[in-house]
């Protein structure tokens, strides 16, 4: 029941968020979001004994606010991966144990916050049905894999890294995550045509299974079940937004300019 009742509150709060928030208030939720992200992610990082320095966070932030911009987003996302490394060099230096810091100081600007300003730029280049049609899509596609898997799961997708994911679920991801992207769009993304969208959906599907399936392994490594218990029943932020992470700034490049 507790399940039940957080993700109908957050289903309710993303959609007055998406549809009737002002821009103001839309760049607020989201660099929160951001922040709560970039909190577990270093707390995933110290849990595996890698240390990337705070200002990592701040990044993250600028690359979000890059690619909301639209302009010069891939030079300010690359000279803030290129800061952190910098960073983490000049307050470390490089040797045996400090060398996966270096790694890991790259990702919340490209993991993080480059995808949450993908989202952004997609609310102003085609309104707040085109960023809905996103998220309904991978929704969509999550609760597909969930009750396919549950009824015809048999093979295992990547048992390494997380062992109830099927390739049967995978499937009716695919399915039905398509279906909803071709059909929804027809309303709310009217400028791309049918088979594009039908593309675009596939796409959309695949990224996310990936973008699920990285976060599980960062849990995997870090020896933990969810990313945090901020959300009851549902984990962390990253396990909620992990697929958009991935799926969000193919998207965005697409409807800009495809």
């Amino acid at each position: 029941m507790t399940r039940v009742l957080s993700g109908a509150v957050l289903v309710a709060l993303v959609v007055a968020v998406v549809w009737l928030a002002p821009p103001v208030v839309l760049a607020a939720v989201v660099a929160l979001v951001l922040a709560l992200a970039v909190h577990e992610y270093l707390a995933l990082s110290k849990a595996v004994g890698l240390h990337p320095p705070m200002v990592s966070g701040a990044l993250a932030l600028a690359a979000a606010v890059a690619v909301a911009s639209g302009r010069g987003a891939f030079d300010v996302v690359m000279m803030s991966g290129f800061i952190a490394l910098a960073g983490t060099v000049l307050a470390r230096g490089v040797d045996r144990a400090s060398f996966g810091d270096l790694g890991a100081a790259l990702v919340p600007p490209l993991y993080i916050g480059a995808p949450l300003g993908a989202l952004v730029a997609v609310r102003t280049l085609d309104g707040p049905g085109a960023l809905f049609l996103l998220m309904l899509t991978v929704m969509v596609s999550d609760t597909a894999q969930y009750y396919t898997g549950r009824l015809f799961g048999r093979r295992p997708l990547a048992p390494a890294v997380s062992p109830k994911k099927t390739v049967e679920g995978a499937i009716g991801g695919f399915v039905f995550g398509t279906l909803a992207l071709t059909i929804a769009g027809a309303w709310w993304l009217p400028r791309v045509d049918v088979a594009l969208r039908a593309l675009l959906g596939v796409a959309i599907v695949a990224l996310g299974i990936v973008g699920d399936l990285f976060e599980s392994s960062l849990k995997r490594a870090a020896g933990v079940k969810d990313s945090s218990s901020l959300i009851p029943g549902h984990g962390g932020i990253l396990d909620r937004i992990d697929a958009l992470l991935f799926a969000a700034p193919v998207y965005y490049v697409v409807l800009k300019y495809v």
